[in-house]
Formats: structure tokens, C-alpha cells, sequence
């Protein structure tokens, strides 16, 4: 037999062997035997951990959360998934599209309000990164976004879909964030911050997706540009002077449109931002963000700058509230 023929029934046997365990762990399950089919599962992680059976682990311990789940079971099921995520960590497991829409599944199934989530949906983050300190993988943070959304947890959805590439979705989870839960005077403040914070954060494709996804389907907004909202118009004309890269045109668009952007103090703070990022604008000698407005820009922004020096370098990828 050759060595991969020899390879691929290896690998066939150990597929059937899980399956058989599987099989048993769940018969006990579905006789109300939780705690020993817990405890089982966690003697077969470490028995396999300790033979370098790294894929078998990772399945074994998944398929199992998701039994726990259905029976909810949220300790157990819980316990695994953290399990799940030592497999990846201990076997230096690439990152791939199945493994995060696994991990954003076990993330939707968790209790909304439980500390095993939190610690979870932080620690699924680091590993999507190799550990780097950045914030986390941008597909990732999507596929959590939407599973924020949907349970109309639109505060830290809005903060994972900043740190993804959807910005589509991003305007459409913003529309109905905006419809359900703010004032009808405030339908352009909801889009300006999500624009400036994107753009701060150096995407500036993601920026305009969301802005014109936004105008075109809030129905509170007239069809533009120009818009009857000042600060929409301000918005409008920021993303076309960010393409052209003009100093000038930056600083004269900012003065125009103070009246509006006096409307919320950290305009005017994600603007400093903007002109560094873009336009050349040196940072101001002196601390440009203090106290408690500091704290949130700098939180939005610290782990994704990789060339902003050790101050940036943050390793805290948990969800904050941005607003």
C-alpha cells in the first residue's frame, strides 16, 4: 500500500472511531446524563490532545457544544466551545472560512447575557489574528456582527461591523437601528459617525458603501445629494475630498460646516483623525484626545493602527459601546 493510500485509511479509521464515540457521548445526552457525557468529552479532548489528534479534538468538541446547546445546556456546551478554541490555539490551526463561521455559530447558540460569551467572543478574536493584538479577523467580526443584529443588540453590532468590510450591511443594520431606536431628527447623526469611524480607521471604500447604502434606504431621507440634512451634505463632500487628498479643501469643508458638526463633540475629533490619516495634517503636540472622548477614539482606533507605535498596540478585542 502507498503512503498516501496508508494516509487516507488512517485517516478514515480515526473518522469512524469519532463517530462511534460520538455516538455513544450522545446516547447519553439524550438520557438526561449530563454531567458524565461532559466529563467524557473533556477525558477525550485531553486523550487526544495528547496524541497530537488535533482535528479529531476539534470536531468532537464542536459536535458536542452543539448537542449541549440543543439540549440547552449552556455550561457544558459552553466549557467545549472554550475547548474548541484551545484546539486552534494549541495546534497553531490556520484560519479559514469554515473554522469562524463555526466559531460565529457557537458564539450565536451562547446565552446573550453570559461572561462565558464575552470571554469567548474575545478570545475567538485573538486567535482569528494569530495573537497579533490587532482586533480581530475582519470576516469574523462580520459574521458576529449579524448575530448581533439579529438579537437587535445594534450598539455592539454597529462596533463589529466597523471592524469588518461589510458596509452594506453595516448601513442596512444602521437604517434599522436608527428607525427602531433613535429620533427622527437624528437619522443623519447615525450614518456621520459610522462614516467618520470608518474612515478613521483607514477604510475609506467601506466608508462610502455604507453612506450610500444608508441614504438610498432610510426611508426618512430624502433622495440626494444635495440632501436637506447639512451634515449629510457635509458627509458627502468629506468622502469626495478625501479622494481628491486636497488640504485645503478639508479645512474649508470643516469650517463650513461647524454649525452641524458642533451637533456631537467627537466630530470634530474623528476629523483630526481624518486629516492625519489623509490629508497630511501633523498630530497636535500636545495630547489631542483626553478624558473620556479620548478614551472612546482611541479605543476605536488602538488595535488596528499596526505603524502607530506601542500605545496602539492593544490586545483587549472584547466589544465596546461606541456611542
Amino acid at each position: 500500500m502507498s503512503e498516501p493510500e496508508s494516509l487516507r485509511c488512517s485517516s478514515a479509521r480515526n473518522r469512524g472511531g469519532v463517530q462511534r464515540v460520538e455516538g455513544k457521548l450522545r446516547a447519553s445526552v439524550e438520557k438526561g446524563d449530563y454531567y458524565e457525557a461532559h466529563q467524557m468529552y473533556r477525558t477525550l479532548f485531553f486523550r487526544y490532545m495528547s496524541q497530537a489528534k488535533h482535528a479529531e479534538a476539534r470536531e468532537l468538541m464542536y459536535n458536542g457544544a452543539l448537542l449541549f446547546f440543543s439540549y440547552n445546556q449552556q455550561n457544558s456546551a459552553a466549557d467545549l466551545s472554550m475547548l474548541v478554541l484551545e484546539v486552534l490555539e494549541k495546534s497553531e490551526t490556520k484560519v479559514e472560512d469554515e473554522i469562524l463561521e463555526n466559531l460565529a455559530k457557537l458564539f450565536s447558540m451562547m446565552d446573550q447575557n453570559s461572561p462565558e460569551r464575552v470571554a469567548f467572543v474575545s478570545r475567538a478574536l485573538k486567535w482569528s489574528t494569530g495573537g497579533s493584538g490587532k482586533l480581530g479577523h475582519p470576516k469574523l467580526h462580520q459574521l458576529l456582527a449579524v448575530t448581533l443584529w439579529k438579537e437587535q443588540n445594534y450598539s455592539e453590532s454597529r462596533y463589529h461591523f466597523l471592524h469588518s468590510s461589510d458596509g452594506e450591511g453595516c448601513a442596512q443594520m444602521l437604517v434599522e437601528y436608527s428607525a427602531s431606536r433613535g429620533f427622527r431628527s437624528e437619522v443623519d447623526m447615525f450614518v456621520a459617525q459610522a462614516v467618520l469611524q470608518f474612515l478613521c480607521l483607514k477604510n475609506k471604500n467601506s466608508a462610502s458603501v455604507v453612506f450610500s447604502t444608508y441614504t438610498e434606504k432610510h426611508p426618512s431621507i430624502e433622495k440626494g445629494p444635495p440632501f436637506v440634512q447639512p451634515l449629510l451634505n457635509f458627509i458627502w463632500f468629506l468622502l469626495l475630498a478625501v479622494d481628491g487628498g486636497k488640504l485645503t479643501v478639508f479645512t474649508v469643508l470643516c469650517e463650513q460646516y461647524q454649525p452641524s458638526l458642533k451637533r456631537d463633540p467627537m466630530y470634530n475629533e474623528y476629523l483630526d483623525r481624518i486629516g492625519q490619516v489623509f490629508f497630511g495634517v501633523p498630530p497636535k503636540q500636545s495630547p489631542s484626545y483626553g478624558g473620556l472622548l479620548g478614551n472612546l477614539l482611541n479605543s476605536l482606533m488602538g488595535s488596528g493602527e499596526e505603524d502607530d507605535g506601542a500605545e496602539e498596540a492593544q490586545e483587549d478585542s472584547s466589544p465596546i459601546e461606541l456611542d
